[in-house]
């Protein structure tokens, strides 16, 4: 990845860094965020990991094995699939899901989260977020069941993957993994589809200080965050 962004906000007493695989108007990225003074967070167990796609998994679990990198599961099919994968994880105990696939605009392609209730989810993302749902698919022999949802193909653009766990209603979230991020032409009526497709804004409408873009923030039902950022502001903000 690249470093795309830093900024400090010292009157909120943090630091961002904006990394990714091209620029972030047309590119899904991940934010880490340093707040002052603490050097460790709770993963939890809801969070599961983000996915990375590459062309060759084993050639790329070398390359991270020789930059002394983690490595939890060695290249191989998942469980009920064809699809060759490896797990690393970061220093901080964050895992990322390798993916084989051919070449994409979009490699950091997944974040995965588990929930109690896969419909309720499904349509929640769908009737709240807009989301479409792009496939499904049970694992019987494995116990669980996936949902990827997203606005866009899976081999072109970034997607949510939501995990039911069969029998597990409830999860630990811990307090490291925070939320996700999206662009809306209008946070206000943003703010307003999800409330009236049930779900909780935490953050109501509105710019942020310090740094002036709208936005909102809401949790689906499973106390998932999600940040809705004002397109034009983010621009802005970029620039």
């Amino acid at each position: 990845m690249k470093l795309l962004r830093r900024r400090d906000i010292p009157e909120e007493r943090y630091t961002n860094a904006f990394l990714g695989y091209g620029p972030e108007d047309s590119h899904f990225v991940i934010e880490l965020t340093y707040n002052y003074g603490v050097d460790k967070y709770d993963i939890g167990a809801g969070f599961g990991h983000f996915g990375i796609a590459v062309e060759d998994v084993t050639k790329t679990v070398d390359l991270i094995k020789a930059k002394g990198g983690k490595v939890t599961r060695e290249p191989g099919p998942v469980k009920g699939g064809s699809t060759v994968i490896a797990f690393i994880e970061d220093p901080d105990g964050y895992k990322f899901e390798l993916l084989e696939r051919g070449p994409t605009p979009e490699p950091l392609c997944q974040v995965m989260l588990r929930v109690g209730d896969l419909d309720r989810s499904i349509n929640f993302y769908e009737k709240a977020f807009g989301m479409e749902l792009l496939r499904k698919r049970d694992n019987p022999e494995y116990k669980y069941t996936i949902a990827m949802m997203g606005y866009g193909p899976e081999d072109k653009n970034a997607v949510l993957e939501l995990t039911y766990n069969y029998g597990v209603s409830e999860y630990d979230k811990g307090n490291g993994y925070a939320q996700i991020a999206i662009g809306t032409d209008d946070v206000y009526k943003t703010a307003e589809a999800i409330k009236l497709s049930g779900g909780k804004i935490t953050r109501e409408p509105g710019p942020l200080p310090g740094i002036n873009t709208k936005i909102t923030a809401c949790l689906d039902p499973d106390g998932w965050k999600s940040v809705f950022v004002d397109n034009i502001d983010f621009l802005k903000e970029l620039d």
